[in-house]
């Protein structure tokens, strides 16, 4: 069997060992994981700066997601990286660039990443001090996850958020 066959396993089964690792251990195994990927490979940039990410260098994190974005990322990976890249940027002091690439990432196709990308932007819009409007995109994001009254709340969100951009309330 080809080591690359049974990647992906082998991938799930470090990130559960990520809090019993100590950081530089799991970014270290990490590394030489995603090695056995060809050099170019996207997924290796994205997994790379994940690990970074969790094991709190955000700032090393940050690069590596560029690259898995420029090498061409695709699919839930990609918004991933988006996710992940605007929140460190959040978090290492630029709330603009953050509100800026999530913004961006919800004219893109929806999944089921949706409820995230609108959690982080609400978290950058706060650090903004756009409160209001980042509590009506929190209650939009959670509106999808009610058992009922999703539409009230989706209606009320919306509401918030348009008093909001008119100046009142």
């Amino acid at each position: 069997m080809n080591n690359l066959d049974n990647w992906e396993e082998r991938l799930a089964s470090l990130w559960g060992s990520l809090d019993s690792l100590e950081k530089t251990d799991f970014i270290t195994r990490m590394d030489a994981l995603t090695a056995e990927l060809p050099p170019d490979a996207a997924i290796a940039s994205f997994e790379r700066g994940a690990a970074r990410d969790s094991c709190g260098y955000p700032e090393l994190a940050i690069p590596l997601y560029q690259a898995a974005l420029a090498a061409g990322l695709t699919g839930l990976r990609r918004r991933r990286a988006v996710i992940q890249m605007a929140s460190s940027t959040r978090y290492l002091g630029n709330p603009q660039r953050a509100a800026d690439l999530l913004t961006a990432e919800l004219q893109e196709g929806g999944d089921e990443l949706d409820g995230a990308v609108r959690a982080f932007l609400a978290l950058a819009l706060a650090d903004l001090g756009r409160e209001r409007e980042a509590l009506a995109i929190s209650l939009t994001a959670l509106s999808g996850y009610l058992p009922r009254y999703n539409r009230s709340l989706a209606n009320y969100a919306q509401a918030l958020h348009k008093s909001d951009a008119s100046g009142n309330g």
